[in-house]
């Protein structure tokens, strides 16, 4: 195990609309929205009604199958919609904002508590859920122990966040957010500079990734550097916004979930940085977007992210919303034209590979339907793990258990292999075809 990780594989999507290094303004919301949909693995069960007020830091969702894991409201106010879908699926509950009010946990010095303390703390603020836990991506069993913990203080995602500028006010909750998980587990920490802001916490295990090509900012890709994940064994994962929520749950003893949030992307207006809490809707981004042009809303980056829509919100774990033009357009001769100057291609299929440095306003277009799976070295020449993705690909394809885990499953989420998605010449959707395979693995192995 090396604290220098040296990644020469990846792709940077030159896509333009990145978030001018300022804060904008801080949303306060009339409504802010609970997602359970936010969390794989979470199975809820109401614990308040329409009407009912509650504070922040209040439980509004409890896991049926564990139910000392709990979602708590961000925001002090009353309880406006239960929003169910199909087979009445529960979606959502809708506070509306009133007043400042908060649960008060009690502030706690994490150097001074044990790992039942610290998990007790988090499970009732409703921070448990933030903890992922690897293989799957599901909430973290709190009866388990990890081999370790794993953070990620950078992200190469396209027109990702500054996390120097966004939680460069943070550094001490993150470092008691860091703390507090040494109590459970070994702490790694990657950094993409010894000059990171992040490079000298403690209690911690510090790694430097030298490599600014993405997906070297996943966790999942650090990990597989670190210590690759064996069957049988468990790791958790935190991001900075959780960590420094942690912290800021011990030093201040109420629930913080307020953070900096980079609105970016080629149909934004104006690119820059909102406060804001999980569950803010689109809507109250305007300004931001043309509400004339069709615009698809993505909480997140354009390959992971989720597509919410003007309706939707913020996710939970997102720092970010990117704005992309629906792309309902056809090109005459599309691409059998290798003039395209506008359009960007991994391969360097287009002359544009002689404008290294040019910034394209992508939309939504996919240029193509879905083909037959091509068996190439495309997926490894952008994928920095020791895995075979093509044979993982088909695996997952067959729903074969055996072949899943001998090519990788264990090691990866979707978002893992959403650049391969983007350079497959055979438009197929990856990582839902992963995402299918970890469903048939938590089914059969559970």
């Amino acid at each position: 195990m090396s604290n220098n990780i040296v990644l020469k594989k990846g792709l940077n999507i030159p896509i333009s609309g990145e978030a001018a290094l300022e804060t904008m303004r801080t949303i306060a919301p009339d409504v802010v929205a609970v997602k359970p949909t936010d969390f794989k693995g979470f199975s809820p069960r109401l614990l308040v009604k329409e009407g009912d007020k509650v504070l922040a830091g209040s439980p509004v969702l409890a896991d049926k199958q564990s139910p000392d894991i709990l979602l708590t409201s961000p925001v002090s106010g009353n309880v406006t919609e239960i929003v169910r879908g199909e087979k009445r699926k529960l979606l959502a509950v809708l506070i509306e904002a009133e007043g400042d009010e908060a649960v008060d946990f009690g502030a706690k010095d994490p150097k001074g508590l044990d790992a039942g303390d610290v998990k007790e703390s988090l499970l009732k603020s409703g921070l448990w859920p933030s903890i992922i836990q690897r293989p799957y991506g599901v909430i973290a069993n709190p009866g388990l122990t990890p081999k370790a913990v794993f953070v990620s203080a950078f992200s190469t995602a396209p027109l990702a966040a500054d996390s120097e500028f966004v939680f460069k006010d943070d550094i001490q909750a993150i470092q008691a957010g860091v703390t507090a998980m040494s109590k459970i587990a070994r702490v790694h920490v990657c950094v993409n500079s010894e000059t990171s802001l992040f490079a000298g916490l403690k209690d911690a295990t510090v790694h430097t990734v030298t490599s600014k090509k993405h997906p070297a900012g996943n966790v999942g890709v650090q990990i597989s550097h670190i210590s690759p994940i064996m069957k049988g064994e468990t790791v958790w994962t935190l991001s900075l916004l959780s960590l420094a929520a942690i912290g800021k749950l011990f030093l201040g003893g109420k629930l913080d979930l307020c953070r900096k949030v980079a609105v970016t992307g080629p149909a934004a207006l104006k690119t820059g940085y909102v406060t804001a809490l999980p569950g803010t809707p689109m809507s109250a981004l305007e300004g931001c977007f043309d509400p004339s042009v069709e615009t698809r809303f993505i909480s997140g980056d354009v390959l992971s992210g989720e597509n919410v829509g003007k309706d939707g919100c913020l996710g939970f774990f997102d720092n970010q919303v990117t704005l992309v033009k629906e792309g309902r357009d056809r090109e005459l001769l599309g691409w059998a034209n290798p003039l395209r100057f506008n359009q960007f291609s991994s391969s360097m299929a287009y002359f544009s590979w002689m404008l290294p440095k040019k910034k394209y306003n992508m939309d939504t277009n996919t240029h193509g339907g879905v083909r037959a799976f091509v068996c190439s070295d495309v997926y490894g020449k952008v994928l920095p793990m020791d895995i075979f993705p093509v044979y993982l690909i088909k695996a997952c394809l067959a729903g074969d258990i055996d072949k899943m885990e001998q090519f990788g499953i264990y090691e990866v989420l979707p978002e893992d292999l959403a650049l391969c998605e983007f350079v497959d010449p055979s438009k197929n959707d990856i990582q839902a075809i992963i995402q299918d395979g970890i469903d048939l693995m938590i089914k059969e192995m559970a």
